[in-house]
């Protein structure tokens, strides 16, 4: 699968803002009958378009009332020592997100916690004796504006030639 069409784009929408719907209620919802949706679906997964379903969880609901960003800082880092850190902090539930990042630091975490106490007892005993760290600088969520795992998908819209749903016309 080398490009995607106005279909496999509708499938990307539905599928990103319900994945549980059944292959009959997307195939409708898309303008398509079953078979070819569920083989376009199946496409999109073998492409590595669909990595995945996932159940999104209510972090505070169970009891994780912290969110922090943690920036990584560490000693000059070799090729060897970078991928010791890496494989540490993959190892490590609490953090959620691990990015690279440009600037000061090397890598930007998003850990969550129960609490503050919870988050400083993380911090001192695993992240300090990660691999090569050099200092931690934390800033705490203080409430989310906006948090969502959809990804925008209207350069690919203007790429198939269309905006919106098929057969809408929008």
């Amino acid at each position: 699968m080398e490009s995607i069409d106005k279909f496999d784009l509708a499938i990307l929408q539905e599928l990103q803002a319900d994945a549980r719907l059944t292959n009959a209620e997307l195939a409708q919802r898309v303008g398509l009958s079953a078979a070819p949706c569920w083989r376009r679906v199946r496409a999109l997964e073998k492409a590595g378009y669909i990595r995945g379903y996932h159940a999104e969880i209510d972090r505070h609901k169970i009891g994780l009332g912290v969110l922090a960003f943690v920036r990584l800082d560490t000693d000059r880092a070799t090729g060897e020592v970078t991928r010791k850190i890496e494989e540490a902090i993959r190892k490590l539930p609490e953090v959620v997100a691990c990015h690279y990042i440009s600037g000061t630091g090397m890598f930007e975490l998003q850990v969550v916690a129960e609490d503050l106490d919870g988050f400083s007892r993380f911090a001192l005993n695993s992240l300090m004796h990660l691999p090569n760290v050099k200092d931690l600088h934390t800033s705490f969520s203080l409430g989310e504006v906006k948090a969502s795992r959809a990804l925008p998908l209207g350069h690919l819209a203007r790429k198939t030639g269309k905006t919106g749903r098929p057969g809408t016309g929008q």
